[in-house]
């Protein structure tokens, strides 16, 4: 998680280009063959794709948390390592869902490189909207949060993004829905364009679907954010103005959010623990645990599965 703070703000850099299916797997793929990729003339021949194309890939590799700026060196992140290295990584190709879930969180929970969406995400509760309420919520944020100077049509393109990678965009309902789909995360149904395509929606749910790993991964960085071990779940529920919360994230309703708590104590026994004090629900983290290899359980249970199903 990169918290919010309003002199380290990031607009503009996706180039106008959605995260799209491939590019993390391609990127990371060629970053770690050269770690010069990014920079070197190169870079559009051994990744297929224009410049402005070879900026946005680099772009979302950051946003998405895979890879990590070190001086002026682009290197791959521990996290990034462990699931996107070729031939070693739990799921270079996205073929896991759960995959997808976590790439949302390292984006909607990285402020600093990926600001619009942490403020959609976090910081915008409205469940239907249009394009120009959300422009003008977004710039007020801009304006009171942030130290960026962001121009209008700078601002415009970030919510033309959010919506494009966000919302389905195809309309036959025959066609496979990866072949319709220019991003990952449209698959996860957290933004909808309503019937009039004037309005759009986010809604709270149950999400049934959301991998309970995901949902351990971003509690157990929210409470390293926090640096605490007892958190109400409120907190967990709505974002403070700096941090990011999964219930808001991932666009939980109360009764999802306590779901996946207790489904998330039961997958972890032994390290968090739902209890009420004066007429307050929180959950305790009782011991310490490296959320690398929460991901890393998660990957051995859904390869296990794919092996039984196989056989």
């Amino acid at each position: 998680m990169k918290l919010l703070n309003k002199k380290q703000t990031s607009f503009g850099r996706h180039e106008t280009f959605p995260l799209r299916f491939g590019w993390i797997t391609k990127g990371f793929k060629a970053l770690s063959s050269d770690p010069k990729i990014f920079s070197d003339d190169q870079a559009t021949v051994v990744l297929g794709v224009g410049k402005n194309m070879v900026y946005a890939i680099n772009y979302w590799l950051i946003a998405s948390q895979v890879v990590r700026m070190d001086g002026d060196t682009l290197k791959p992140t521990a996290l990034g390592k462990r699931i996107f290295n070729i031939g070693k990584g739990h799921d270079p190709y996205l073929e896991d869902d759960a995959t997808i879930w976590l790439i949302h969180w390292l984006i909607a929970s990285n402020a600093k490189d990926a600001t619009s969406f942490f403020w959609f995400f976090n910081h915008y509760h409205k469940p239907e909207f249009t394009h120009k309420e959300l422009l003008d919520a977004l710039r007020s944020f801009v304006k009171e949060k942030t130290e960026g100077k962001a121009t209008e049509s700078t601002m415009k393109s970030e919510i033309n993004i959010l919506l494009r990678m966000y919302e389905p965009s195809i309309s036959d309902k025959a066609t496979p829905i990866e072949e319709g789909l220019d991003s990952p995360l449209a698959m996860l149904g957290l933004i909808n364009e309503l019937t009039d395509s004037k309005y759009h929606e986010s809604k709270l749910d149950t999400r049934w679907t959301l991998p309970v790993a995901v949902f351990a991964y971003a509690v157990i960085e929210t409470f390293e954010a926090m640096q605490l071990t007892v958190a109400p779940v409120e907190r967990l529920m709505i974002s403070g103005s700096s941090q990011a919360a999964p219930g808001t994230v991932f666009r939980l309703n109360h009764e999802g959010l306590i779901s996946k708590l207790e489904e998330m104590i039961n997958w972890l026994p032994g390290f968090f623990e739902l209890r009420e004090t004066a007429g307050l629900n929180q959950l305790y983290k009782l011991k310490d645990i490296d959320p690398l290899e929460v991901l890393d359980k998660h990957y051995a249970d859904y390869s296990n599965l794919r092996l039984e199903l196989v056989v």
